[in-house]
């Protein structure tokens, strides 16, 4: 493990470190200083091997939770790295912080919110994060750091989301970092260091587009071709996630089916 103390990591430098393989970590919120990890047995979720239980998929069907891409990604973030009961102290630094807050305005890391909508004090409706996680993108590759729940399911919902618009976006490699009976229960396994590198190194080589069209993606996530064309391109999370609200609208047209439905639909299809 390298340690560094730099004040901000350069977000060029964080890319070429998932590119290769390996990612930062420190020990508390308050330590300036930061390692390397390169783990020797590494978690993926494969995208085909979500598993939605029952209890989720009815979640999901009712639409409890409101969820958004990339609206809250700095509250998500805070979220992620507060204290937590019967926790040990967050990996997630100020430093850490600040320089993801900066490769999520460069595009390059985004988050998903699940919110529950309660009513104020006048009676006007308010929204309320309760849920979310967030991570890094590039080629066909999502990298999740980290998530929350303030509410029982939020971040299931939140993964649930999130592994539904990767397949829109044509995404084949959702890398867990490490292995947690959470994840687990949904499906996420373990391989060694060298077999993720090699399918890091597949799934790196692709373009990014902005924009994916449902028509162009599957619910199997085959999202060979971006919107604009060009082989092999490959959409960013908000362009998989627009695809998939794009999608189930037009699955509900004529009826109140919502979101959630068609994402459990599509989960219960492809399991």
């Amino acid at each position: 493990m390298l340690q560094s103390t730099s004040i901000m990591i350069p977000p060029d430098l964080l890319l070429r470190a998932y590119r290769a393989g390996i990612f930062p970590m420190s020990d508390s919120r308050d330590d300036p200083e930061i390692y390397w990890v390169e783990p020797r047995l590494r978690a993926i979720l494969p995208l085909d091997g979500f598993h939605c239980s029952r209890s989720l998929a009815r979640t999901l069907r009712r639409g409890h939770f409101t969820v958004t891409c990339n609206e809250a990604f700095d509250a998500v973030i805070d979220a992620c790295a507060a204290p937590r009961e019967g926790a040990e102290d967050s990996w997630i630094s100020q430093r850490i912080r600040e320089s993801y807050r900066t490769l999520h305005q460069l595009g390059h890391a985004h988050s998903i919110e699940t919110w529950i909508t309660t009513q104020g004090p006048g009676g006007e409706p308010v929204r309320e994060l309760v849920g979310g996680l967030y991570g890094v993108g590039f080629g066909k590759v999502f990298c999740g750091e980290s998530m929350f729940s303030r509410r029982s399911d939020a971040s299931k919902v939140a993964l649930a989301w999130l592994v539904a618009a990767l397949r829109m976006a044509g995404v084949t490699l959702l890398d867990c970092q490490f292995s947690t009976p959470h994840l687990a229960s949904m499906g996420a396994v373990e391989i060694p260091q060298a077999e993720y590198l090699a399918l890091l190194g597949k799934a790196s080589r692709y373009p990014v587009v902005e924009s994916v069209s449902p028509a162009e993606s599957s619910s199997a996530g085959a999202g060979a071709t971006g919107a604009d064309g060009a082989a092999g391109a490959v959409g960013t999370l908000p362009a998989g996630f627009a695809a998939l609200l794009a999608a189930a609208a037009a699955a509900a047209a004529g009826s109140s089916s919502s979101p959630g439905n068609f994402i459990a639909q599509s989960f219960t299809q492809t399991s």
